[in-house]
């Protein structure tokens, strides 16, 4: 006859606590794995637009950010911006350069996408489109989620790199160039994937797809 042994009730609380933590690491892991938990998508059929013409949306893993762009500031950069964004050239194009809690940037268009990135090369890489004269804007404040126009360290040199910021950074005003705004979405640019403090990202996160707003 089998003689059945009950558990004392350590045994059943240390079975408890065994249960409670492997669940906890399994919902851990899944949480560390989805980084787009809790994002909002931004769906476009619920939010309504003063300024419809100059609306961008760009599409990132996590979902949509929607973008204001301001051609009353910076019109040529504007129109370059619009350009780009209707041939669809920054459709793949790689947030190489990503410093934390500070801004991303992407849109090397000849050497940063992610089909073909060049390490060597990548931040010098041009458009075809030639460079534009830099529109600096002494009253346009770079504020969390501003956009600007990346150059090298002289002016004149804008080509179609972008950077989006993730904090105020006052000493960026009067030194580049300001395309627009991020109107939603900043939650979307701040889960984008960093380089843990190498130059640049390896396995970086991308545009999908980049698209003016279509006006029925």
């Amino acid at each position: 006859m089998i003689k059945v042994i009950k558990a004392s009730k350590s045994e059943k609380i240390l079975f408890i606590f065994l249960i409670v933590l492997t669940v906890s690491t399994f919902s851990s892991f899944f949480l560390l794995k989805n980084k787009c938990l809790f994002i909002d998508n931004n769906d476009l059929k619920n939010i309504n637009f003063e300024n419809p013409n100059n609306i961008a949306v760009m599409n990132l893993e996590c979902g949509n950010v929607i973008i204001e762009l301001y051609p009353e500031v910076s019109p040529k950069a504007v129109e370059r911006f619009k350009t780009l964004i209707k041939k669809k050239m920054y459709d793949g194009s790689a947030f190489y350069k990503v410093v934390e809690n500070t801004l991303v940037q992407a849109g090397d268009i000849e050497f940063g996408n992610i089909e073909y990135l060049d390490y060597s090369k990548i931040g010098s890489g041009k458009s075809g489109l030639g460079l534009l004269k830099s529109e600096i804007s002494d009253d346009f404040e770079f504020t969390e989620g501003s956009i600007g126009f990346a150059r090298s360290t002289k002016f004149d040199s804008e080509d179609s790199e972008f950077f989006i910021t993730l904090k105020e950074i006052p000493i960026y005003q009067g030194e580049y160039t300001p395309v627009g705004k991020v109107k939603y979405g900043l939650d979307i640019i701040k889960k984008i994937k960093t380089g843990n403090k190498a130059i640049y990202v390896l396995r970086p996160d991308y545009i999908k797809t980049f698209r003016m707003l279509e006006i029925n």
